[in-house]
């Protein structure tokens, strides 16, 4: 992956900040646009849906025990559900708006939440759980109780389809409505939790699929029979018939519905993070995944981005590190670590210098002697990089290069060649007006770790370096800037050794043996 993307990506610390530059985001008009009326036609649906089945159990499939008066039990029942769903629904209304109001106002904002306004968005469906549970709980204690007073009969026909009912309506309307304020709950959530609400996690879903499914149904079923054993209920065996068949009808239907939300609630999370997984994989470690539950989904969600985050911060120290010792020294160090000490090894080494530097740096300004050494330093490294060598570090104006240390190379020698005469070439292509000095050697140099616990470096120590910076103030008085020494040619490739001249010998300085000069062809 290119740096420049991981430092891209680094320095955007707030997901609510990169999810607005990534375009994902929709407004928080559009937001609401999107699920208020998701939420309010599910909920108001399956309360309908719920009501009608309820009415359908007690007039026509669950066995009801002949009754005087049935026409004035009728029109007591009608009348007290008519005061009752009056009074329910406008509390609940009431205090359903003062719950959204807050959220409404955050979201049209366009802005991160406040903690209460995230706790308000994230429990949103829990909330209107405990309300639905509270109002069809206290409807059927209140019509059982009135029937009970009336026809005791009649008050168990009226529990069993009212407890059929309202488990039934409350679990899917809450399915319902964490389905559809799933966006609003990955806006709350893009900063992450503040707090950790108690919103029911994968456990609670299912067991609320259950309950519709197969809990209550069988429940209904085993009361019906019991009633009907227990002689409360009148032995009918067709309408016994018909009403287990139809409440396995209507369990069947909504368990199927109930079943869908709750495995798309927990699968799609699974999916996103799959996802990106898959674009890590593929070295794309910009990757998030947005978080839109805060049960244990959502935490596996926010958890795979701070994997990645971590990744990313890895990278980027890596990245660094490797821009200040050396890829191929980052990579030995990361792979089997770097402790002080060293190992021999053949090498090439490319020294490198500039011509009169000292004028250079008197006679002009220091940001214009920085931008040329920066613009020689890139065309060093282009050059050194294509042969597989390593630079192995910037002394001002100079620069070491070494060929086959820390990693081993086929033919350090003639990639060291290689490099030397496309440096000159790519040296007096950008930077005519700047001279240069370039010496290769090779031989047996100790390469390892030298400093002390706390603060090392990879270097290399041997009479290989010590002649390659003899060569270089050779280099620097001869046409062309570059001279090797024979030993090179002696070990490199014949198609790279034939660009080279071998010359006369020379003494070096600090050396007892002469050495043999080479230059390439001109």
């Amino acid at each position: 992956m290119g740096a420049e993307k991981l430092r891209s990506t680094a320095t955007s610390k707030a997901a609510f900040l990169r999810a607005a530059r990534d375009g994902e985001r929709r407004s928080g008009a559009a937001i609401i646009a999107r699920a208020a009326p998701a939420l309010t036609i599910g909920v108001i649906g399956s309360n309908l849906v719920g009501t009608v089945i309820l009415f359908g159990l007690v007039s026509w499939i669950i066995p009801v025990p002949d009754l005087d008066n049935d026409q004035r039990i009728r029109l007591i029942n009608l009348i007290v559900l008519g005061a009752y769903l009056l009074v329910a629904v406008t509390s609940g209304i009431v205090k359903t708006v003062r719950d959204v109001n807050p959220v409404r106002r955050w979201l049209l904002e366009d802005r991160p939440p406040t903690a209460e306004e995230q706790a308000l968005a994230l429990l949103g469906p829990s909330r209107l759980l405990k309300r639905l549970l509270m109002r069809w709980g206290l409807g059927v204690v209140i019509f059982t109780i009135l029937n009970a007073a009336i026809e005791p009969r009649l008050a168990l026909v009226v529990a069993i389809a009212g407890i059929f009912s309202g488990l039934g309506t409350c679990a899917f309307s809450y399915l319902v409505a964490e389905r559809a304020m799933r966006e609003v709950a990955r806006r709350a959530l893009e900063d992450g939790p503040r707090d950790h609400p108690a919103v029911p996690g994968v456990t609670a879903r299912v067991m609320w699929a259950w309950a519709i499914s197969t809990g209550t149904p069988v429940l209904g079923v085993v009361l019906i029979a019991a009633g009907v054993e227990l002689k409360i209920l009148p032995d009918r065996s067709q309408q016994l018939l018909l009403s287990t068949m139809l409440i396995c009808g209507v369990a069947l239907f909504v368990g199927v519905q109930a079943m869908w939300l709750v495995s798309r609630s927990i699968s799609d999370p699974i999916k996103s993070v799959r996802r990106g997984i898959d674009r890590v994989a593929e070295g794309d470690l910009a990757v998030e995944v947005p978080v839109f539950d805060a049960s244990e989904v959502g935490l596996l969600q926010a958890g795979f981005n701070d994997m990645v985050a971590g990744l990313r911060e890895r990278e980027r120290v890596r990245d660094l590190f490797g821009r200040h010792v050396g890829e191929d020294v980052a990579e030995q160090a990361l792979l089997v670590g770097a402790e002080l000490g060293g190992e021999v090894r053949e090498v090439a080494v490319i020294f490198v210098d500039v011509v009169g530097s000292t004028e250079m740096a008197a006679s002009r300004p220091a940001p214009e002697v920085v931008e040329m050494l920066n613009q020689f330093f890139a065309v060093v490294i282009e050059a050194i990089a294509r042969y597989d060598g390593s630079v192995n570090k910037f002394e001002g104006d100079a620069a070491l290069c070494i060929f086959g240390a820390p990693v081993a190379r086929h033919d350090p020698a003639g990639d060291a060649l290689a490099a030397a005469r496309a440096m000159v070439s790519g040296l007096a292509r950008e930077l005519p007006e700047l001279g240069v000095g370039v010496g290769v050697s090779f031989g047996p140099v100790v390469a390892g770790n030298v400093g002390s616990a706390e603060r090392h470096e990879y270097t290399v120590i041997g009479d290989a370096v010590n002649e390659a910076a003899r060569l270089t103030e050779i280099a620097k008085t001869v046409d062309g800037g570059v001279v090797a020494s024979g030993t090179v040619l002696d070990h490199a490739r014949e198609s790279e050794a034939v660009h080279w001249t071998r010359g006369d010998s020379i003494t070096l300085r600090g050396r007892s043996e002469p050495t043999l000069l080479a230059t390439p062809h001109t």
